[in-house]
């Protein structure tokens, strides 16, 4: 028996390949490499306790690759919110037809389990906050979230039509090493561009919780050891939030700059799309016995260092 982790060449699929191979599972990795190439996984493609099939879930000839899996973890998606905005066609193919062919591809070979990543942006502009896994309505604001909700719908439907199991994770912000997009990146590049000052997109004033990769997939399988519902969502995050402004000043520090002028695009979203308020409720997690240990702040400080270690 083996593990599929599609993805598992990009930011968060590598960290959670890292931890299955610690924990002696053997893993098959499905990535196109549009993203990082295979350098996160190398190590482990050398050692020969990781297989690469390198190949497009939009494409054919990798669905008999998962016989004999006795769980995929379906990390491959387009995750650029932004960009989803512009042209959607790449967020509904490569999230919600490639969802759709993997558990396709799960029935037709027999494989019981899924675990899902999904997003704190299926909430849409929650009124409740944090925000439990039983808010309602559901009213995503971006391309990319209703096609995120999307796939949960298609997971549940096949769990229970097909007698499938799934964990479906909905994540605030994860951040850390290896990771290619996202305010921490965007800060970086903009101050190797111009060290004086910083353009924040917004106000600065959008406030939202952000968690450090590593504490991410230790909530993700400690909740596949723990949970075995036909269907089980979670979401996952610190229990506080930080403002974008303050992750300005922190990545700055990180960079030993100093007197950086920040200038602000204006309005409270830095994107259409963009939600400028978002803290998920852990209270589930934390019931079944796992509490995040890092909040947005210590996340973020942390990322930044990884970011820039990588990047010197």
């Amino acid at each position: 028996m083996f593990d599929v982790v599609t993805g598992g060449a990009g930011f968060i699929g590598s960290h959670l390949v890292d931890a299955l191979v610690a924990q002696g599972n053997d893993v098959l990795v499905i990535d196109n490499l549009s993203v990082n190439g295979s350098r996160s996984i190398d190590q482990h493609l050398r050692c020969g306790t990781v297989r690469l099939l390198a190949v497009d879930l939009l494409a054919d000839g990798w669905q008999d690759a998962l016989t004999g899996a006795r769980r995929v973890y379906h990390l491959a998606a387009d995750p650029d919110v932004r960009q989803s905005a512009v042209t959607p066609d790449p967020t509904i193919q490569n999230n919600i037809l490639a969802t759709y062919r993997v558990l396709e591809a799960m029935r037709v070979r027999g494989v019981p389990e899924m675990v899902f990543t999904s997003t704190s942006t299926i909430y849409g502009e929650a009124t409740v906050i944090p925000t439990p896994e039983h808010y309602t309505p559901l009213e995503p604001i971006s391309v990319y979230g209703a096609s995120k909700l999307a796939c949960e719908s298609l997971i549940s439907a096949y769990c229970h039509s097909f007698g499938m199991r799934s964990w479906v994770y909905r994540f605030a912000n994860i951040i850390g090493e290896r990771s290619g997009h996202g305010v921490i990146t965007d800060f970086i590049r903009k101050l190797r561009k111009n060290p004086a000052e910083l353009e924040i997109l917004g106000d600065g004033r959008q406030t939202k919780s952000y968690l450090e990769v590593h504490a991410c997939v230790d909530a993700m399988l400690f909740a596949v050891a723990h949970a075995h519902d036909p269907v089980n969502t979670f979401n996952i995050g610190s229990e506080d939030w930080i403002d974008t402004k303050t992750i300005g000043d922190i990545v700055a520090d990180e960079m030993h700059l100093a007197n950086v002028r920040q200038r602000f695009t204006g309005g409270t979203r830095g994107w259409v799309g963009d939600v400028p308020r978002m803290q998920l409720g852990v209270e589930k997690l934390k019931a079944l016995g796992w509490k995040p240990t890092i909040g947005s702040l210590e996340s973020v400080r942390i990322a930044t260092r990884a970011m820039l270690g990588s990047h010197s």
